[in-house]
């Protein structure tokens, strides 16, 4: 498996094409990120599903990637939708996915990095007003 066809499964997932986690994946592979640190194919797949239950219009851009024989990292932007008191609201998130493969090639370990204060809870009404606040008293 190439890493194009990796970036190209990303940037076009959708319900439908969750469905081939196992072509990407290796069997017991393990996803973390903020939120989630699952393992297995079913697991993974769920992970991604939900997304799609969760947030409207989601889909990842990979602006970078590094690559050599053993993993990737993938610089991505995420973009979606979330409903905020009636409004949907467009949101963008900045990552980097750390991928580790196994000897056929699937994703063996999967690890989302970005920061959830920053990019998530800082954009939320009362809370990102609380910890903006915070962030500037601490600041040097």
């Amino acid at each position: 498996m190439s890493v194009d066809a990796l970036i190209q499964f990303f940037e076009t997932l959708s319900p439908d094409t969750a469905t081939r986690i196992p072509d990407f994946y290796s069997a017991d592979a393990r996803f973390r990120d903020p939120f989630n640190d699952v393992r297995g194919t079913a697991a993974i797949q769920r992970v991604f599903t939900q997304m799609f239950t969760r947030l409207s219009e989601p889909r990842f851009v990979v602006g970078e990637r590094v690559v050599d024989a053993g993993g990737a990292a993938l610089v991505w932007d995420f973009h979606f939708g979330v409903r905020v008191w009636g409004t949907v609201r467009t949101q963008v998130i900045h990552g980097v996915s750390h991928l580790r493969f196994a000897a056929d090639g699937k994703v063996a370990c999967h690890r989302d990095y970005w920061d959830s204060g920053e990019e998530l809870y800082m954009k939320l009404p009362v809370l990102g007003l609380l910890l903006r606040a915070l962030r500037d008293r601490l600041a040097a």
